[in-house]
């Protein structure tokens, strides 16, 4: 059983009212934040498109996408807006708001050099940062990385799944579904960072030692490809001036009330793909920014 004490709170609705910060009448893409995505290795490219595509749709002025794989695409036809660039590009482009790595990235010698530079060179530094899944399972395993992330001056959201979860903390999947927020708590002090174990009723906790407990979300969810959307959103909403635990929350309750309007609308919760949720995500968000 969880016995770690902490501050513990339930996401509700009414929390988020004010959260997003309002849109100016003389509002442009420059001012309405900028992230990029970087990962997609080999057959994992829709990683990336997927997570950039949640950012844009979630309100970001800029959306930048890097991929490892050399028959990445030069455009994404569907979202042409998304800009591509190398991933090593990226580090040059002065304007990025927060910067997530993780979707597709696998766990090559290229992926791990690249993920050294992002967690070393100044603009990762400086930069608030999402890490997400193999970007996760690559601190798991290099003591180095684990290190790097440990010393980041700007602040880093993890999200891991409860197998990743698992991994940074060396111990078995059974513990950590047993421990959820014991494990959630530790990876946040341990990494200095906020955790969200995704999950039925997924959990953010702050390395302050605050926690939080999610009231949407639904098997609708259980599909591939949901994860990257959440990564997006989160990063979207810091590029967008939400301070990370806030973006975090906020992006796991809007993500699972997504997929419980998706079904309360007859879709699903057989069925629901990411790309779905992501759409509907949008309408989530201006629904609570119309409240501040």
């Amino acid at each position: 059983m969880d016995n770690r004490q902490a501050d513990q709170h339930l996401l509700v609705e009414s929390m988020f009212y004010h959260t997003l910060p309002p849109r100016q009448r003389d509002a442009h893409k420059g001012s309405c934040g900028s992230v990029a995505v970087i990962g997609g290795d080999e057959s994992m490219v829709g990683a990336v498109l997927l997570a950039a595509r949640a950012a844009l749709y979630s309100g970001a002025g800029r959306v930048y996408a890097a991929m490892l794989s050399k028959h990445a695409p030069s455009v994404d036809m569907l979202q042409p807006e998304i800009m591509m660039r190398s991933p090593a590009a990226l580090a040059h482009l002065k304007q990025l708001d927060c910067v997530a790595i993780g979707p597709g990235l696998g766990q090559s010698v290229a992926a791990i050099e690249l993920l050294i530079l992002w967690l070393t060179e100044p603009a990762g530094q400086d930069t608030p940062m999402v890490l997400d899944a193999d970007a996760l399972n690559l601190v798991a395993e290099h003591v180095h990385l684990a290190k790097l992330l440990k010393g980041r001056r700007a602040q880093t959201v993890i999200t891991p799944h409860v197998a990743e979860a698992a991994r940074l903390l060396g111990t078995e999947v059974e513990f950590v579904l047993n421990n959820r927020i014991d494990t959630a708590l530790r990876l946040a002090e341990a990494f200095k960072v906020t955790c969200v174990l995704k999950g039925a009723d997924s959990i953010c906790a702050h390395h302050d030692g605050t926690l939080f407990v999610n009231s949407t979300g639904n098997p609708a969810l259980a599909s591939g490809g949901t994860g990257d959307v959440l990564t997006g959103l989160v990063a979207s909403l810091i590029a967008q001036g939400v301070a990370p635990l806030a973006a975090a929350k906020l992006g796991v309750f809007a993500h699972g009330l997504a997929a419980d309007n998706l079904v309360a609308k007859g879709v699903g919760p057989r069925g629901v793909t990411a790309s779905e949720v992501l759409h509907e995500v949008r309408d989530v968000l201006n629904r609570l920014s119309r409240h501040g």
